[in-house]
């Protein structure tokens, strides 16, 4: 709530919108009948100063116990899932007061079977709420369609999946993201250079959905402006370097025109370590996420551009639009795009100071 309306009273709101207290009251709780005209001058007034009803009062009043459950990759320290997981810490802690907690699950987003085991007995125990990264499309829907049976309210992060009965998305349109990284590419390179495309093997039968949605922006933007070099495709490994260095010496060594490259995850790195050790600055490399090791080589200049989703608040608003929906039966909108960051060596340090 804004400084000047942190003091805001119900019969404050009722005398600005020009209604009876009892008429706020019935809009706040979406209770009794209430006109659509002065509905909308009441909701007008709580948009305007940010009302929130008091979460504590109501929580500790009904004294019913919520679990949520988060169900995201594992990572190790430094990687992209930690900020989202550092997001969802950040809102448990503001709602521990509230008899709410929040339980994590992992899974390894590069095997599509982990998501399904650990999602198999997810319901043997009270669930109230859930938030999925939607890496996986078709273990996500499957789940996604259990928890609609069970009336139960859930939130995808990370990419959306549309169709289906999510409570709300918060993260970027995955899709533009790849347009972003083709343009940024594009901008860099003669119409006759060619491009590579890595990928990170995935275990199982499903690639990352929000990978193939930037893929596929990413192509798209080419075939718009009539890109006529050729596109390469690799698959790497994400803990093999050998491995990686041969398939990048082979594919390089016989494609000498490739002078851009791109991966539509977090480990750019992998590719930013290569083109490093073979001193191959010709090369412009395009890459997602703000991760310690691709900010390495983005202030080295080794990454000609990284962007970035801000994931801390993914995870954050996730969780909070739980909280509103199942306390006060506020819906969030479906759909809430964070920016798309665009960060340079020029801009990085600014950013990282400033970053939410």
């Amino acid at each position: 709530m804004d400084k000047e309306f942190s003091n805001i009273r119900i019969v404050d709101i009722a005398k600005m919108a020009g209604v009876s207290v009892g008429t706020v009251d019935r809009v706040i709780h979406n209770r009794g009948r209430v006109s659509e005209e002065n509905r909308k001058k009441v909701q007008a007034i709580l948009e305007m100063v940010h009302y929130q009803p008091n979460l504590m009062a109501r929580s500790l009043a009904s004294k019913k116990q919520y679990h949520f459950v988060a169900i995201i990759p594992s990572f190790t320290q430094g990687e992209y899932w930690e900020a989202i997981s550092e997001g969802i810490d950040k809102v448990a802690a503001e709602m521990e007061t509230y008899n709410i907690t929040i339980t994590k699950l992992f899974f390894d987003q590069y095997n599509n079977k982990t998501f399904d085991d650990i999602t198999r007995n997810l319901l043997d125990e009270k669930v109230d709420g859930v938030l999925i990264a939607t890496l996986f499309t078709d273990s996500v829907i499957r789940l996604s369609q259990e928890l609609d049976r069970n009336e139960i309210p859930y939130v995808y992060v990370d990419s959306n999946i549309e169709g289906q009965h999510q409570l709300a998305y918060f993260g970027t349109e995955s899709y533009d993201a790849g347009v972003i990284a083709a343009r940024l590419l594009t901008d860099r390179l003669s119409p006759t250079s060619d491009i590579l495309m890595a990928r990170i093997v995935h275990s199982g039968k499903n690639d990352s959905n929000q990978g193939k949605n930037r893929r596929d922006g990413f192509c798209h933007y080419l075939k718009e402006v009539g890109f006529s070099g050729k596109l390469h495709e690799v698959e790497l490994k994400i803990s093999d370097s050998v491995y990686n260095f041969a398939k990048l010496n082979e594919i390089f060594e016989l494609n000498p025109g490739i002078k851009g490259a791109v991966i539509f995850n977090s480990t750019c790195y992998i590719l930013g370590n290569y083109l490093k050790a073979r001193e191959m600055q010709a090369v412009k490399l395009v890459g997602y996420d703000l991760i310690e090791r691709n900010t390495q080589l983005l202030s080295e200049g080794v990454i000609t551009a990284l962007i970035a989703q801000r994931p801390e608040r993914q995870g954050y608003e996730g969780i909070k639009s739980l909280c509103n929906y199942l306390l006060f039966k506020q819906k969030s909108e479906k759909v809430n795009l964070m920016p798309i960051d665009i960060l340079l060596r020029e801009n990085l340090k600014y950013y990282l100071n400033n970053k939410l």
